[in-house]
């Protein structure tokens, strides 16, 4: 397609997710994506870019691979689609046993879904419907973190806490809580730099409210390992422990939201396991087919299952396109790429290097915060690094979306500039980086930042 008629395209027919659409309305264009090499995506005018976000959060393997390719066009000349209502598939028995056994504990029962926020509803729905087979009807309630994002269909809208998003959707399902965060960047100046102390603070908020709603109303925790909204929030040491301790007091499910945070992404390829905490539930999906094929999935313990199970009853839930033969020939592709290339082994070898080298922006007075782990990082922009001033709404909108955004994809980094919470931006790269990208990043991002100070 022309120039023209792909801005005419997006204007008049396309209506883009999370994105205002006034601009194109005035006469600017908005970027074509045309392909995809490694970790280099390439637009319609030629310019080639560093994929900092992985897509978004999601092409562990990088673009490109054949290998995938070759294998959603095999499954597709086999068995192009069939549902897993009553009955099943050979990818989707594979796959389940797979991830079964990648799973901490007696996580064994696979829920395959169409994607991350399905896989958060689905959670939602079995830790009702499990309470209300089990004797405990009352148990419906969930809890979750300050600014945290879990998705976007209606169940799973209520545990996401990020009023711009659930505003417009009122009224919500009802009996979802929200406590503190692990931001200990923005912790109270009492935990004078004892990250533990911060860590046990944040979990104690957990049983707090659990305890104020009643044990007896409250079903499942959602959390994600390490929290993405807000820019990349780890757990302070002993934080999962204590969290852990406190649903098994009061019988409550402890869910571990990874949709960004699995599959190589933190390390191993579930987070729990990087942080040493077994959950009741994982929800997963991005990264488990690197994009190439939409598919997700809910992880449950055998204890779960038990009413579904020899207990006969029905989980009356499903997605038509949850567990499609084709993604999940694709899933089992992508998962031999981790193993054959070593990809975990990878991310956690050169994690150290990927802080070390986004550290060296501390030197510039716009960054207050750098944090994350693995190939998951978020850096805080502030307008005073002694006192953590932060930005107003109008220098959000003139510095952070009016010039960083688009100064970091001009020089050739795609990554994502938020102010969902304080304003950060957040990298994500394919897996496949090493530490020439690290560097090529950091400086990319260091040339747009000291320009943005001067507009302050």
């Amino acid at each position: 397609m022309e120039q023209h008629n792909l801005q005419t395209g997006i204007r008049d027919h396309v209506w883009m997710h999370m994105a205002n659409h006034k601009h194109l309305f005035e006469g600017d264009r908005t970027p074509v994506i045309t392909h995809g090499e490694g970790h280099h995506i390439f637009d319609d005018t030629g310019r080639k870019l560093i994929d900092g976000l992985a897509g978004l959060f999601v092409v562990q393997v990088g673009h490109g691979r054949e290998e995938l390719a070759q294998a959603a066009y095999d499954q597709t000349k086999k068995l192009g689609f069939f549902p897993l209502w009553s009955y099943t598939h050979e990818p989707a028995i594979q796959l389940s046993e797979r991830l079964a056994g990648y799973a901490p504990g007696d996580l064994n029962r696979v829920f395959l879904t169409s994607g991350g926020g399905d896989s958060v509803e689905s959670a939602l729905k079995l830790a009702k419907n499990y309470f209300r087979l089990t004797g405990k009807p009352g148990k419906h309630k969930v809890i979750s973190r300050a600014t945290a994002y879990h998705g976007t269909p209606h169940g799973a809208l209520s545990v996401t806490s990020l009023p711009d998003l659930r505003n417009q959707f009122a009224p919500l399902v009802p009996g979802a809580h929200k406590v503190p965060n692990t931001n200990f960047y923005r912790a109270d100046d009492r935990f004078a730099g004892d990250e533990k102390a911060f860590g046990q603070w944040a979990a104690d908020r957990i049983a707090e409210a659990i305890e104020f709603e009643g044990a007896d109303s409250v079903a499942a925790v959602f959390l994600e390992p390490v929290q993405n909204s807000g820019g990349c929030f780890p757990p302070p040491p002993g934080y999962f422990e204590r969290v852990r301790e406190i649903c098994d007091e009061h019988d409550v499910l402890l869910v571990s939201d990874e949709t960004i945070c699995a599959f190589g992404r933190i390390g191993s390829m579930f987070a729990c396991n990087d942080f040493d905490y077994v959950p009741d539930i994982i929800t997963c999906a991005k990264g488990i087919t690197s994009g190439y094929a939409p598919l997700g999935a809910m992880i449950a313990s055998d204890r779960l299952f038990e009413p579904f199970g020899k207990g006969g009853e029905t989980f009356y839930h499903g997605y038509t396109f949850g567990g499609h033969p084709v993604a999940c020939h694709v899933a089992m592709a992508n998962l031999d790429i981790f193993e054959s290339e070593e990809l975990n082994t990878r991310v956690a070898t050169n994690a150290p290097t990927f802080r070390k080298t986004l550290e060296k922006l501390l030197d510039l007075p716009i960054v207050g915060d750098v944090r994350g782990e693995g190939y998951f990082y978020g850096i805080e922009l502030v307008k005073d690094q002694a006192t953590k001033e932060t930005f107003t709404a109008e220098e959000c909108e003139r510095v952070l979306k009016g010039f960083v955004s688009s100064a970091l994809y001009e020089r050739g980094l795609y990554c994502r500039a938020d102010d969902r919470g304080e304003p950060v931006i957040q990298l994500s790269p394919p897996l496949t980086c090493g530490p020439e990208d690290f560097e090529e990043m950091e400086q990319i991002i260091r040339s747009v930042l000291t320009d943005a100070w001067e507009l302050i």
